[in-house]
């Protein structure tokens, strides 16, 4: 998340004095922000090496795990929150990944480019792949494995029997709750184990 205001409302999300777990963590900007604000404490996830020296700066406790391989060196609800952020579409098996964050967390929070997102579908229907500030690759060199909808989380989230207790769009640093499947670039969940 570089966009300070999206920050802000992925931060309000989390109750203040939280034990939080941010996956794929990049920089620790999100998680240095809910410990110098809200009282927070926590671990970075992160692959990158200048990610994990990024977040090393922030003052962040972070380790250096690919999110592949699960978060088995974690207890069943170990923290308050865990945070996935602009990471699901990065990894082969998102599923999992989501089993494995209400397993570790009593709360899941999940951001993701929306690719049904208005422009996005225009773009298609003119023959090309979208770019944008949310999707800023063209399609040859993206690091995203998959694209997903505002729409299709709600059923995957079903699937994986969790409980969706929020969700809402961002566009542009503002919360969309009115049609976000189009209307927003960016899908958020707050999400529980049934």
């Amino acid at each position: 998340m570089s966009e300070r205001r999206d920050l802000e409302l992925i931060a309000d999300l989390v109750p203040a004095g939280s034990r939080v777990l941010d996956l794929g963590c990049g920089s620790g900007e999100l998680l240095a922000h809910l410990i110098r604000t809200r009282g927070c404490s926590g671990y970075g996830i992160e692959l990158a090496d200048a990610n994990v020296q990024a977040a090393l700066r922030h003052g962040i406790d972070v380790i250096q795990l690919n999110l592949e391989e699960g978060l088995a060196l974690f207890d069943d609800r170990s923290f308050d929150v865990v945070l996935q952020l602009d990471t699901l579409q990065h990894l082969r098996n998102t599923e999992h990944m989501l089993r494995e964050t209400a397993r570790v967390g009593r709360i899941g929070i999940v951001s993701f480019p929306n690719f049904a997102h208005w422009p996005n579908r225009l773009r298609v229907m003119g023959g090309r792949m979208p770019v944008t500030k949310a999707l800023p690759y063209e399609w040859y060199d993206t690091p995203n494995i998959r694209v997903g909808t505002f729409a299709d989380f709600e059923v995957l989230a079903r699937k994986c029997g969790l409980a969706v207790t929020d969700s809402f769009g961002l566009q542009d640093g503002a919360v969309v709750r009115r049609w976000p499947n189009l209307r927003a670039s960016v899908a958020v969940f707050r999400f529980e184990q049934r």
